[in-house]
């Protein structure tokens, strides 16, 4: 069983671009939670829903790879893929590339531990395993 991907495609704003000319690093984050969102949603349950579900998802680990420019107004391409590294935890892997030439932007991965609205760790429930399409072992 592949672990579900989705593609966002988007250009970079002034506001992500900084005074080299080049994105601000702090955006990558922004970008990741983009890609992650819309993933979520394409699976069929936005995240709203999984907060109204009582589950929280709070980045517990973040991991950038810069590996090349991006200048504002580029078209970017934005592909985020879900696995579940633990019973507890869903990690999101992205990587940014150009969208017309496939040069790499960036890549890197975000770690989210399965939470309750206390903030308490939590088995992620049935429903959520199951839209993940993950076998837990």
């Amino acid at each position: 069983m592949s672990n579900p991907s989705h593609v966002v495609r988007f250009r970079v704003r002034y506001s992500d671009t900084d005074q080299m000319k080049t994105y601000y690093n702090a955006r990558v984050l922004e970008w990741f939670e983009l890609g992650r969102n819309e993933l979520i949603r394409a699976l069929g349950k936005p995240y709203r829903l999984w907060e109204n579900e009582g589950v929280r998802l709070p980045v517990c680990e973040a991991h950038i790879q810069f590996d090349g420019m991006a200048e504002y107004d580029d078209l970017l391409k934005l592909t985020s893929t879900l696995s579940m590294p633990s019973r507890a935890r869903f990690r999101f892997d992205s990587r940014v590339v150009q969208d017309a030439t496939g040069a790499p932007v960036c890549h890197g991965y975000t770690i989210h531990a399965v939470v309750d609205t206390l903030g308490r760790p939590m088995r992620p429930p049935a429903w959520m395993v199951a839209l993940a399409g993950i076998e837990l072992k």
